[in-house]
């Protein structure tokens, strides 16, 4: 039996798709899978000839190709990118006595091209609608081999707290799509996993962001891990690097 050829690709090209990721065919945030296109030429031939088949494949970019990672969160590109940075959370609080919650000003903080000095792009609380939306709070250029360092702090009792940053100590981290999340984050189910960072991990522990992206972690308030309240989770920022 004869099949129409025009009817016969597109069921070519679901196949292709079927094998992959189910994400692959879409918006895919797993760097490992390829996805393209095959087209036929002509698309009608008759019996006893044969078409041309041309491939076109893409190679997802990943952003280990563009930057290396220093734990615990140190990054440096190997080329001059783009740097968008969203913050996903800020879940430092304080409970009322009816057991209501506050959430506390919380600041968080980046270094990069070489300077010195800390530039803040976030200083203010959970319940803000940049927040709530994850926004992009900052954009700008970084320099080939430059480092790049975060830190935050918060703001209790008219004064701010120690300065937490990924060049001093342990409490400020960096991972990409696929690595296993900090060991005091709470699992995917437990009640204590701040709402904000939920979408960006999954049961099986591993963070699911973009195959550009950077997560950073951060733990501001407490300094001993066998602390309840050690959850690497009191401020978290998304940084997506870019060529253009």
């Amino acid at each position: 039996m004869k099949s129409n050829p025009l009817a016969a690709l597109p069921a070519l090209t679901l196949a292709i798709c079927a094998l992959a990721s189910p994400r692959a065919c879409s918006q895919s945030t797993d760097p490992s899978v390829p996805v393209g296109t095959l087209t036929a030429f002509p698309t009608i031939v008759q019996t006893g000839t044969k078409p041309t088949l041309t491939w076109n494949i893409n190679y997802p970019s990943v952003v280990k190709d563009y930057v290396t990672i220093t734990p615990p969160g140190t990054v440096t590109p190997k080329q001059n990118l783009i740097c968008d940075i969203r913050i996903l959370g800020a879940g430092v609080t304080t409970q009322n006595s009816n057991g209501s919650i506050n959430y506390i000003r919380t600041k968080g903080q980046v270094r990069y091209n070489g300077s010195s000095s800390w530039t803040t792009v976030f200083d203010g609380q959970q319940t803000d609608s940049i927040v709530q939306q994850q926004g992009i709070i900052k954009t700008f250029n970084v320099t080939v081999n430059k480092a790049m360092d975060f830190a935050g702090q918060y703001y209790w009792n008219n004064v701010w707290s120690t300065q937490r940053t990924s060049a001093n100590g342990v409490f400020v981290k960096a991972l990409v799509n696929g690595d296993t999340c900090p060991s005091r984050v709470p699992d995917y189910n437990a009640p204590s996993l701040e709402s904000f960072i939920k979408p960006y991990l999954d049961a099986s522990r591993k963070v699911r962001i973009g195959p550009m992206d950077v997560i950073i972690f951060m733990e501001l308030t407490h300094t001993s891990t066998a602390d309840v309240g050690y959850d690497e989770q009191d401020l978290v920022l998304l940084v997506t690097f870019r060529t253009s």
